[in-house]
Order: C-alpha cells, then structure tokens, then sequence
C-alpha cells in the first residue's frame, strides 16, 4: 500500500486542501493515538516581543483588591491542576525586551547563508564519530565559512553539543574565520543542554582572551544552571562575572537573572534573591516586580502574585500594560476567567490599549475550554484595534478552532493569514497536527506534514518531526517513525534528547533491540544523556532477553558520559 502522497500543484488553499486530504493512503491499521497531552507544551509556544512602557498614575485595579489570601490559599491547595494550563500559556514571551536571552542574532539569514549553512548540516547530521568529522568537511570542497555560517550551523546544532563543539573546532581552522561571541554563545547554549560546563568554562575564559566575553554569556550560562537544577551553580556563574572578569553588573543584569530563575520554574529562588539584594545591591524597577509577577503566576499562586502586587504599589510602581497582561493570563491559568475579563475591561476604561499579547493570552485561555465565542470575540477586537497583524495571535486563534475541533474553521484563518502576509509559519502547522492527532485524525495528521516541506516558511522544524515520530510510535508503526526521522537527518535536522527516547522507548515495546542500542549509541554520540526511565526500559528489555553482556557495556558507556566532563 503506498504511501505517497501527491498533491496537485492547484491545490494552494488550505481550505480546499482540507477537503481532499483523503488522497493521501496510508495504513488501515493506523488508529487511535495514545497519551500525548503532554507533546502541547511544545506546540502552542509562540514569542511575543514587545517593548515594556510605563504608564503612570493608573487606579488600582478592582479584581485585584478582591485577591482574597485565604480564598487563594484554598484554591491553590484544593483540586487544580496548574500543568493542565500549560498547553494554552507556554506561548509567553519575556516579560521586557531586556531580560530575552537569544544566541541567535542571525535570525534572517540570506539565502546564500542558509544554503550554505543546510548544506553543512547535512554533512555533519550523517556523521556520527566526530573524529570523522574534519575529514568529512575538508572533503566537501566548501567555500570561506563566514561568521554568519557558522552561527547559522551552531544554532542547527543547539541539541548536539559534542558535534557542534567538533565543527567550531573546525570551522576555527579556516582561512579568513573570526571569532565573535554570538558564535560562542550558541556553542555555549549547545554545551549546557548536556550539562558540559567544564567546557563550558573553558569557552568563557577563551571568550575573555579574545576579547569577546560579555554580560550576555554569563545570563546563558546562569540559564542552563538553572534549566539543570543548579540553582546555586546559576546564582555563583552571575558573581563570578564581576569577581572573576570584572564585569560590574547593572539593574538590568539583575532583572536578567530574576527572569533566568522565574523562568526555569525557580520563582521562589527569585524572590529570594530580590529580598536579599534589593536596595544592598540594586535599586528594583517596576521590571524587576513583573518579572516575579509572571513567576507566581506561572506557579498558579495567586496568593504570592497578590503579595508581589502588594509590595510593587508600595514601592511606588503603579500597574501598567504590562503587569496588566500577567495578571490576565495568571487569571486565566487558574480558570477564573470572569476576572481575567474584568481586568480587560478595567484596562479599556483607563484607556490602557490593550497589547496583542493580551489578546493572545485571552485567545489562548479561553481555546481548552471550548469557549470559542469569547475566543472569536478578542480576535476580532485584536483585528480592530489598530495594531500590525501578528503570527502569534493568528496562531492563538487557530489554536482555538482546532480545540472545538472546527478543523475547518481553522483552516479557514490559515488562509486569511496567507491573504494577509502573515504566515502561516511551522508553529500553525505544529498546533493543527497537535490537535489532529488528540482527535484521532492521523491520516489527515500525516497528510498535512506531508504539505509542509513545499511551503516556503513552514518546514518542518525539529518539533513537527517530534510529533510525527510520536505518533507514528504511539500508532505502533515504527516503520513510519523511521521513515520521518530520515526525512529529518536528510535535511540536516537533528534530534533532541525526547525524540530518542520516544524512539527508542517504542522499539523496546516492539522487542526490536538491535535498532534501540543504534539509536541509543547515536544518542550518546551526539553528548545526549538518555533520562533514567527510558535507560531502565531498554536495559530491562536486552536483559529479558539474555542480552546481558551488551545491557553492561551500554551502562559503562552511559557511566563515563555522567563522570567525565567534556574537554576539547
């Protein structure tokens, strides 16, 4: 039975694509998906940046002085889930454009770049001893590797540390490269996923050497401390900046860090590192209040957010736009969306426009509760409101079609997004295969990715294939699973430490084990340290199975990877 799918070069709307979608023929077995709620946490993430302005002498809200504590105390403490709020709000941007940490300043490369850089990708994906690296570059005849490719190749390579780490070592060998910290700072980012920082380190002090160190890479390096659990670690990395390479950080830095430890789901180290230094250390601004804001709402604990609230008025800091739209979407978290409307509307008669990241955070909330004619409502108020239309908003409504399951409907804004010059982009893509697969519709799921490589701006991202091999896994069709993850490699995408384990996990159910140890050995390759859970899976199934002499080489080799930092 083929699964080719063709698809007629009139079919350009994805309204009437959505209507032949049963052209594509794939497996009658394929049916009903299993467990993945959690695979939304990856998909309804969009960023929203937008400068933070103060908007001075605003009355104190009424939704907020009925924050009763103990009222609070018992609806944090009774039945809520706060993750089940995840899906609709990991969408959040940071909170001002100051405390973003982005490696990649390269956002837009030209097309000359970008073919080069895929071009090299593609060569380094299908390497998997980093010894043979070098000899697999050197041999492919390529022309002067510029800064702007290598940054471009690194940030290809954010979830293979140890191979991005051997092609800077590379690429530093070429005639006419230079040194500049973005490059470093994506290698940086790379290393801390796999929890290198001893090389991580050694990057710094060769960083300092050259002259390119700054603030910024000692804020990546305190995130992936935190993103790791060290939180004393990411707190220590911030002082050593000024003890060590005696650079004196400012208000700014220290909203950065507060924004570092919130987000990493560490608000209470936080809050405990503005109680200690403010005023000894750094006078706060309203900045630094919101950014504790976003963290206790993000915690669902609305009787802290009121604290912080509290202590921000007290300071003299009035409410404005921005502390507004953290507020609605902590409201919205906890499904008390009557007062998250209350907030909208007390912004309205303060005359305090409302930004379209609100209209996103109430789009988005309102989206898993079926509540799609308050969604409707706010985006059509978004698109009145006089502000440039946004892909994230868009994305937000599609979103919320699909969670009715009006998959038409949804299609429908696609092409109003296209008509507008606004997208669609792979995250539209990724939101609508999310929820195709919840719904069971997998053929039609398959289908649509299948369209994605033909449209400029919607190709697959490392995300879309994570889905797919999801599915097809969860489907019991590893075969498919194989045949998307060479799809993947074939265009120079690389895996991340989930999809293997999805991956592999599936094998181990299917007894397939020789291919589970290939693509642990891969794993491991890359630097990815397999999660103890899906180790324990593998190493149980090869032992069942009297393969006991290749579980013990497996847990050496993962052994060594734990105990010995990287050097290089």
């Amino acid at each position: 039975m083929s699964l080719n799918l063709v698809v007629p070069d009139s079919l350009r709307s994805f309204s009437s694509y959505y209507a032949n979608f049963n052209s594509v023929s794939l497996p009658s077995q394929m049916g009903v998906p299993k467990c993945l709620q959690n695979l939304s946490k990856l998909f309804l993430r969009s960023s929203h940046h937008s400068l933070h302005k103060t908007i001075p002498s605003l009355i104190h809200s009424s939704a907020l002085t009925r924050l009763n504590p103990i009222k609070n105390h018992i609806l944090l403490t009774g039945q809520l889930n706060p993750s089940r709020f995840s899906s609709c709000f990991n969408f959040q941007r940071a909170v001002h454009d100051h405390t973003s940490l982005k490696t990649n300043n390269n956002q837009n490369p030209d097309a000359e770049t970008a073919q080069e850089a895929e071009r090299i990708a593609k060569i380094v994906s299908n390497v998997h001893d980093t010894k043979k690296l070098e000899s697999a570059l050197n041999s492919a005849n390529l022309s002067a590797v510029s800064p702007s490719v290598v940054l471009e190749v690194l940030m290809k390579l954010n979830n293979a540390g140890i191979i991005a780490l051997a092609f800077f070592r590379w690429a530093e060998k070429q005639k006419g490269f230079q040194h500049i910290p973005e490059c470093y700072n994506s290698l940086i980012e790379a290393l801390g996923k796999i929890k290198q920082f001893k090389m991580v380190w050694i990057l710094v002090d060769e960083m300092s050497g050259k002259g390119v160190l700054s603030k910024n890479t000692f804020a990546l390096v305190s995130r992936r401390y935190a993103r790791a659990r060290k939180v004393e670690e990411a707190m220590e990395a911030f002082e050593r900046m000024e003890k060590k390479y005696d650079l004196k950080p400012e208000l700014q830095d220290y909203n950065r860090l507060l924004d570092t430890l919130s987000k990493s789901r560490h608000v209470d180290s936080a809050q405990k590192v503005f109680d200690k230094w403010r005023i000894r250390k750094f006078r706060p601004d309203i900045k630094s209040y919101t950014i504790l804001l976003e963290g206790w709402g993000q915690e669902c604990n609305l009787l802290k957010l009121n604290e912080v609230y509290r202590e921000m008025r007290d300071d003299g800091f009035e409410p404005d736009v921005v502390t507004y739209g953290i507020l609605i979407n902590a409201y919205c978290k906890v499904r008390r969306y009557n007062e998250a409307i209350e907030l909208y509307n007390e912004m309205e008669m303060k005359n305090i426009k409302a930004t379209p990241h609100i209209y996103c955070t109430l789009i988005n909330g309102f989206g898993p509760e079926k509540r799609l004619n308050e969604s409707v409502k706010f985006f059509e108020l978004y698109k009145a409101s006089g502000f440039a239309i946004e892909m994230p908003t868009y994305n937000a409504m599609v979103g919320a079609y699909c969670w009715s399951e009006r998959m038409h409907d949804a299609y429908r804004i696609v092409d109003e997004m296209r008509k507008c010059g606004v997208g669609p982009n792979a995250r539209t893509y990724d939101i609508i295969l999310h929820h195709l697969i919840r719904i069971r519709r997998t053929k039609e799921a398959y289908s649509v990715f299948s369209l994605m490589s033909d449209k400029a701006g919607c190709e697959p991202t490392v995300s879309t294939y994570e889905i797919m091999v999801r599915m097809f896994c969860n489907e019991e069709r590893t075969d498919m699973a194989f045949r998307v993850w060479n799809q993947m490699k074939a265009r120079g995408v690389l895996p991340g430490m989930h999809m293997f384990s999805t991956l592999i996990n599936s094998l181990c159910n299917e007894n397939k084990l020789t291919d589970a140890c290939k693509y642990l050995q891969e794993m491991l390759d890359m630097g990815i340290r397999p999660p103890d859970t899906m180790f324990k899976n593998l190493k149980r199934a090869l032992l069942d199975d009297g393969k006991e002499d290749i579980a013990l080489i497996l847990t050496h080799k993962i052994e060594r990877i734990r105990k010995t930092p990287l050097v290089g």
